[in-house]
C-alpha cells in the first residue's frame, strides 16, 4: 500500500462555544510552516486584541514532528497542552488551534479549562474537511487531441476508483495528462490504458512525491 501521512485540513475553520459564561472562540487553519503558523495566530490576536486569552497549538512538517503550545496566561497545562493532544489524536500536521477566551466572570477550575479547551478545538476539527497526503508517483499520458475529451472521462473515472489524484493537463502538440497513482498501481494503469487504447497510450512514470488527497 502506499504509504499514508497525517492529514492536514483545506481551509480555515472558526467556531464558537460558550461556558459558564465564558466565550471561547477557536480558529483553527492550514498552514505551510511555522512562520506561517505564528502569520496566522499574529492575526487572531489582532482581531481579538480585548481577549483575556489568546491560546495555541501548532503541529507542522510533513510527519508531524514539530509541535509547539501556549497556555498564554491560563494555568500552566490547561490550555495549549490539551489543544494540542486533540491535533495529535486527529493525526494532523501543517495546522495551527487558536483558541480566544473571553472570561465570562466564573472560573473554571483546572479540569474544567482542560474540558474547555479540548472541546473547542475538537468540535472546530469536526468541521473542518480533512486533506489526507500520501506518497504517489507521477505518470504522464500523452494522447492526440481527438482522443483527449474520450480518455480525460476515462481517467476521471479510473482515479476515483483506485486511490489516485488526477492532476494538471498540459496542451501542446499532444493533451498530456498528469496522474499521480499509488507505485502498486502503476502496472494496473499500464493495463487499463492499453486496454483502453488498444495498446497505443503507455504511462511515462516519473518521480514520486507527497501529495495532498482531499477526502470527499
Amino acid at each position: 500500500m502506499s504509504t499514508v501521512y497525517p492529514s492536514t485540513i483545506a481551509a480555515p475553520v472558526e467556531h464558537e462555544i460558550v461556558i459558564t459564561k465564558s466565550r471561547f472562540i477557536t480558529t483553527v487553519a492550514p498552514v505551510a510552516d511555522v512562520a506561517d503558523a505564528d502569520r496566522v495566530i499574529a492575526g487572531v490576536r489582532k482581531r481579538f486584541w480585548d481577549a483575556r486569552h489568546n491560546c495555541t497549538a501548532m503541529v507542522t512538517g510533513i510527519l508531524g514532528d514539530q509541535a509547539r503550545s501556549s497556555d498564554d496566561g491560563e494555568p500552566s497545562g490547561t490550555a495549549g497542552v490539551p489543544m494540542l493532544e486533540v491535533l495529535r489524536r486527529r493525526g494532523l500536521t501543517d495546522v495551527v488551534a487558536v483558541v480566544t477566551r473571553y472570561f465570562g466572570g466564573v472560573k473554571l477550575g483546572a479540569g474544567g479549562l482542560v474540558r474547555a479547551y479540548s472541546t473547542s478545538v475538537s468540535e472546530t476539527l469536526d468541521r473542518a474537511v480533512l486533506v489526507q497526503r500520501r506518497a504517489l508517483t507521477r505518470i504522464g499520458v500523452d494522447v492526440p487531441h481527438a482522443e483527449a475529451g474520450r480518455i480525460d472521462n476515462v481517467l476521471r473515472d479510473w482515479v476515483r476508483h483506485h486511490d489516485a489524484v488526477l492532476g494538471d493537463t498540459g496542451y501542446g502538440s499532444v493533451a498530456t495528462f498528469e496522474l499521480w497513482v499509488p507505485q502498486e498501481l502503476i502496472g494496473a494503469l499500464r493495463a487499463d490504458l492499453a486496454s483502453m487504447s488498444g495498446g497505443a497510450l503507455e504511462p511515462l512514470v516519473g518521480a514520486e512525491r507527497v501529495v495532498d488527497v482531499p477526502t470527499g
